[in-house]
């Protein structure tokens, strides 16, 4: 069963910075992407950013683009999203996924709350 437990939300200002963890188990994921999605209160969830754990090709929405950077490691089983220059506007929920595609995760972790202050 495969399992995705995220860590590392919190509360920072403006213009600061935030590291999220994620621990996969369950399977071996050398042929998915991992990912990370994040869904604001009254908003659909969207698309942050993702990387295919055996090549370590990244995919970034562009709200995120030169700010946040994913990496995985393949010895821990460990996926991490560093956040860096936040916005008010990227206060969430931060969910880890992993899949077959960037944009279609079939699993999903419970989710870190990330709230950035002005």
């Amino acid at each position: 069963q495969v399992q995705l437990v995220e860590s590392g939300g919190g509360l920072v200002q403006a213009g600061g910075s935030l590291r999220l963890s994620c621990a996969a188990s369950g399977r071996t994921f050398s042929n998915y992407v991992m990912g990370w999605f994040r869904q604001a209160p009254g908003k659909e969830r969207e698309f942050v950013a993702a990387i295919t754990y055996s090549r370590g090709r990244t995919y970034y929405a562009d709200s995120v683009k030169g700010r946040f950077t994913i990496s995985r490691d393949h010895f821990k089983n460990t996926i991490g999203l560093q956040m860096n220059s936040l916005e008010p506007e990227d206060t969430a929920v931060y969910y880890c996924t992993a899949g077959v595609s960037p944009m279609t995760p079939g699993y999903w972790g419970q989710g870190t709350q990330v709230t950035v202050s002005s």
